[in-house]
Formats: C-alpha cells, sequence, structure tokens
C-alpha cells in the first residue's frame, strides 16, 4: 500500500490547527447558548449535542489505527491522544450539563437518576472508565506504566459500547443516529480483527 502524503503543512502545525479544530463545536454550542439559538428545551438541546460530540471523539479515536494502518499515518498517530482527551472533555461537559443544568446539583436526585435509569448507569459508568484514561494519556504516565498503560486504554472499547447503549437506551423514538453510530463502530471493531489476531499468533509463538 502506497504512504498517503499527509497535506504539506509543518508538523508544528498538526496539533495547534487539531486542537482548535476540536474546540470549534464546543464554541458553537457557547455562540448559540449567548444568542439565544438553542430552541424550545435549551438544556436538552446542549445535553444532546454535547454527547453527540462524545462520541464522534470516541469513534475519531478508534479509527486512527485503522487508518494508520490501511494509509500509513504516522502524523495522524501523533494526534491519537489529543482525539481522546478531547472525547473526555466533550463527555465531562456533557455531564456537567446534566448535573449543573439539569439537575441543580441535587445529589439525591442524581444518584436516583443513576440508579434507576439504565442509560444513565451506562453513561455514568462510561465516564468513570474514561477518567484513568484521561489521566495517564502524558508522556510521564506512558513511560510510569510501560506494558500497563496499553492495557489500561483498552478500556476504551468498553466505553464506546457504553456511549452507543447510553444513545441507544436515551432515545425513544427515532432510532438512526445510535444505530448510524452502533454501525460506524461495529466497522471499527471489525477492522481490528486481524490485528488481534496476529498479537495473538505472535503472543503465542513467544
Amino acid at each position: 500500500m502506497p504512504r498517503y502524503q499527509w497535506p504539506k503543512l509543518p508538523r508544528s502545525f498538526d496539533k495547534p490547527l487539531v486542537f482548535i479544530l476540536c474546540l470549534l463545536p464546543a464554541a458553537w454550542l457557547v455562540y448559540r447558548a449567548v444568542s439565544n439559538d438553542l430552541g424550545a428545551n435549551p438544556v436538552e438541546e446542549l445535553s444532546h449535542r454535547s454527547g453527540d460530540w462524545t462520541l464522534r471523539f470516541l469513534l475519531i479515536t478508534l479509527a486512527v489505527t485503522p487508518l494508520h494502518r490501511q494509509f500509513q499515518l504516522p502524523r495522524l498517530v501523533a494526534l491519537r491522544r489529543m482525539l481522546g482527551l478531547y472525547a473526555f472533555f466533550y463527555a465531562s461537559l456533557h455531564f456537567l450539563i446534566y448535573l449543573v443544568l439539569d439537575r441543580s446539583l441535587l445529589m439525591s436526585e442524581i444518584l436516583k437518576d443513576i440508579g434507576k435509569r439504565p442509560y444513565i448507569t451506562v453513561g455514568f459508568t462510561a465516564l468513570l472508565l474514561l477518567i484513568p484514561l484521561a489521566a495517564t494519556s502524558n508522556r510521564y504516565m506512558i513511560k510510569r506504566l510501560g506494558r500497563n498503560w496499553k492495557r489500561l486504554h483498552r478500556l476504551v472499547y468498553i466505553i464506546a459500547i457504553g456511549g452507543v447503549v447510553h444513545f441507544l437506551w436515551l432515545v425513544k423514538s427515532d432510532l438512526t443516529q445510535p444505530l448510524i453510530y452502533l454501525i460506524i463502530l461495529a466497522i471499527l471493531y471489525a477492522l481490528r480483527i486481524p490485528m488481534w489476531r496476529q498479537q495473538r499468533a505472535a503472543s503465542a509463538s513467544r
């Protein structure tokens, strides 16, 4: 497979450019809120849009490895941790909107929701699992954890499933959008099967 030619920008531009692009959805939500352009239910709109971007960044992060294996994109791989951190950022924003704007920090109501509403239970669990991944997404922790860092960050596969299930259980009527996310996630996992088989074969031979 020929090596894909990354757009001819200096490497030093990659991270600042992607950092700004990843912030744009949040900036657009802030602009819509300030402009009073969030529709009849602003809290629901903020919650849904931040949740959408959480799932999108999870899927984008999971797409990095298959794309790199297919097209040889080392500069894209260098951006994977940032993309994963943005998934955590939008997940945290999604939860804060629920916590502050939807439930007004009433812990009794929040705990009741987590215990009684399955989609909130799954979403909250996925957020908790994201925390150690975000906390260890730096060079110091990668070096300190060694091989255990990769083992820990395999939690992203469970987190992505949890995020899609959270969305599926949340939606009551039109399942089109969560099913699209589910299909994309299934394709991304299917693309990893040859890689997982190779790793198992290499491990068995050792």
